[in-house]
């Protein structure tokens, strides 16, 4: 077997992201004979000395049989409507399910501006790692209810790599209705299983769709929430959930992807993958190759133009001449202040404004 699957198999903390279509049908909303199987094989894992962190989709899966809906809603408001409805019955059936066990469930409900704000990162992951020290079962859903377009995580597979980072994680397992990576369409035959995934090159030529009738993900959401894993070094292993016992046992059934070598730190994974954008900054070429290949802070000679209204501190994204994203950074000046240093040599500025626009610690290359 792979390193990265006995790193997954001995993981001390686990993410388990359990998709939509594993728990609900179109017809009948959740399959409670489902669910308690999942939980009994996340209940297993928990004895073997792990603990587990659930992200569990399926509140909007939930709640369209009880409000006579035949298809999953395309509008805000029913998709809202749903999700609150789905979202009690979804906690209800956990807790449920975990009580065989004397296991106590607690619901933790996140939108993308608890992960993007440094305050509701911290609180957020407080309190999930209270919920593990006291050996209950934090089950993590976006919070549909109240969550638009624009402070959405867009998937839970993405949500699920941010959680594996934000508690920390020793593996992230992502369980669906899929038995792992193919080289192309399985349902259209000739398509073989890739076993394991050591670096993105590996993934050359693998054409991605997107999700079903019930979830908002598919293999696409699922290879760019392996990629995030993997820049928080944590390892990914995508299963069937009808394997899940295998899964979260000898991890022996599916895609593994093996983490980067080495991890970002939690600032730079915060500014690349988490941090909300608040402006552009644009760049000429010689800026590009001194930020992206030099590693070097941006200064205002490289900067050509500014896009938004932004703050010092805030997080922007740096793009090149095509305005192609390069980077994302922590600014160190509002935007109007940008406005009038760009272009101008440093030593030519007043000692105040002679530090950098984006300091390299606070520079992460995309």
């Amino acid at each position: 077997m792979s390193a990265t699957r006995d790193a997954v198999a001995s993981a001390n903390s686990v993410v388990v992201k359990i998709g939509s279509s594993a728990l609900t049908s179109l017809v009948g909303g959740l399959d409670l004979g489902r669910l308690d199987r999942l939980a009994d094989g996340i209940e297993t894992r928990m004895r073997a000395g792990s603990d587990v962190v659930v992200v569990s989709s399926g509140a909007v899966g939930a709640g369209l049989a009880p409000l006579g809906l035949s298809k999953r809603p395309r509008d805000l408001a029913t998709k809202q409507a749903a999700a609150s409805v789905g979202q009690l019955a979804l906690a209800h059936a956990w807790g449920t399910s975990f009580a065989r066990y004397d296991r106590t469930v607690g619901q933790v409900l996140l939108t993308a501006d608890d992960i993007a704000r440094r305050t509701q990162h911290r609180n957020a992951q407080r309190t999930l790692d209270r919920l593990r020290a006291l050996h209950a079962v934090a089950v993590v859903n976006e919070n549909d209810t109240v969550a638009t377009t624009e402070l959405r995580f867009g998937d839970n597979d993405r949500l699920a790599a941010l959680v594996a980072h934000l508690v920390g994680a020793d593996a992230l397992v992502l369980l669906s209705d899929v038995d792992g990576l193919y080289d192309g369409d399985p349902r259209k035959g000739g398509a073989e299983l890739i076993r394991e995934v050591d670096s993105p090159e590996d993934l050359d030529g693998v054409v991605a769709g997107s999700g079903g009738a019930l979830g908002t993900g598919g293999m696409a959401s699922k290879l760019s929430a392996a990629r995030l894993a993997a820049d928080a070094g944590v390892p990914v292993l995508l299963a069937a959930a009808s394997e899940a016992d295998s899964a979260l046992g000898a991890a022996d059934v599916g895609t593994a992807f093996a983490a980067r070598p080495t991890r970002l730190s939690a600032r730079r994974f915060w500014v690349r993958h988490a941090a909300e954008e608040s402006g552009t900054v644009h760049l000429d070429a010689g800026a590009v190759q001194a930020v992206v290949e030099g590693r070097r802070s941006l200064l205002p000679a490289g900067v050509t133009a500014v896009t938004g209204t932004f703050y010092g501190g805030d997080v922007v994204v740096l793009v090149g001449p095509h305005d192609r994203p390069v980077a994302r950074g922590v600014v160190s000046y509002d935007s109007h202040e940008i406005e009038r240093i760009c272009g101008r040599s440093t030593r030519d500025l007043p000692p105040e404004m002679q530090r950098p626009i984006v300091h390299a610690d606070d520079l992460v290359s995309l």
